[in-house]
């Protein structure tokens, strides 16, 4: 079986400086220059009805009483009450919007709708340009530099993906290209980007993919694809009444158990 010659190859410092750090540094500003951008391309949310609000609250309400019944703060006569009082009233319609107004669907290249996509190939456009021009970039000036080699051992398989614009397959696997380094920043500075502008930015690649894959821009309740609350309601009737075969109130016996909690 032959043996494989340790590699060593002598990297300009040169490199690090101006191609290995740069690349860095780029990744990092073009990620906080799309979050800023895409908040100042967000359009501000419409104001629902009343009427729709009052359904949607409704059936959260619902939820969170029959999610709580396991092991439920309420007292067994107020729970009882609560879950008898939601019942009636969703299974009364109480809290449905009055019926009005006509059952076509909304025209998406009109309105609301059309906005809303246009939100979306907005955004997608923020994403999509810098990536494309900075992978060009790299591809142009950078193609073919060796940046740095990884000080622990990797497998072939991970070949193509540190090393995809080097045409050596005698290369160790450890030796990181420029253009695989570009990726490696694209998909792996979701952290950085979390610890900078917290969870909830626009920088995360996958975030962005997500959000303009909708691109109508709706939000729940609103346009053809709405669900009917009128049956929704009448399953959380059911869902509730289930609910209280699981019902136990987690302060039954709280008295035996911190007194046995401090007998010991």
């Amino acid at each position: 079986m032959p043996v494989v010659q340790e590699q060593d190859l002598y990297l300009d410092p040169s490199i690090r400086d101006w191609v290995l750090v740069p690349i860095t540094l780029i990744m990092v500003l073009v990620g906080l220059l799309r979050h800023y951008v895409t908040l100042l391309l967000n359009s501000a949310p419409k104001k629902q009805p009343a009427a729709a609000v009052r359904e949607q609250r409704a059936l959260a309400r619902a939820h969170l009483l029959r999610q709580s019944a396991p092991l439920s703060p309420l007292a067994p006569a107020q729970y009882r009450a609560f879950s008898s009082a939601t019942a009636e009233a969703l299974s009364s319609g109480a809290y449905l919007k009055p019926a009005g107004g006509t059952d076509e669907p909304a025209n998406p290249l009109e309105g609301a709708q059309m906005e809303g996509a246009m939100d979306g190939m907005k955004k997608q456009a923020v994403m999509m340009v810098p990536n494309m021009l900075i992978m060009q970039y790299i591809n142009v000036f950078f193609s073919g530099f060796v940046l740095m080699k990884l000080p622990f051992p990797l497998t072939l398989g991970f070949k193509s993906l540190l090393a995809r614009d080097i045409a050596m397959p005698e290369l160790d696997v450890r030796w990181v290209s420029a253009l695989s380094w570009y990726f490696l920043n694209l998909f792996g500075l979701n952290g950085v980007f979390k610890l900078i502008l917290g969870a909830d930015n626009a920088a995360i690649e996958t975030r962005d993919v997500t959000a303009t894959a909708m691109l109508g821009g709706a939000g729940p309740g609103a346009g053809p694809g709405a669900p009917d609350f009128e049956k929704v309601f009448r399953s959380e009737v059911e869902n509730l009444a289930l609910a209280e075969g699981l019902y136990r109130w987690a302060g039954a016996g709280v008295e035996d158990r911190v007194i046995a909690m401090y007998a010991t």
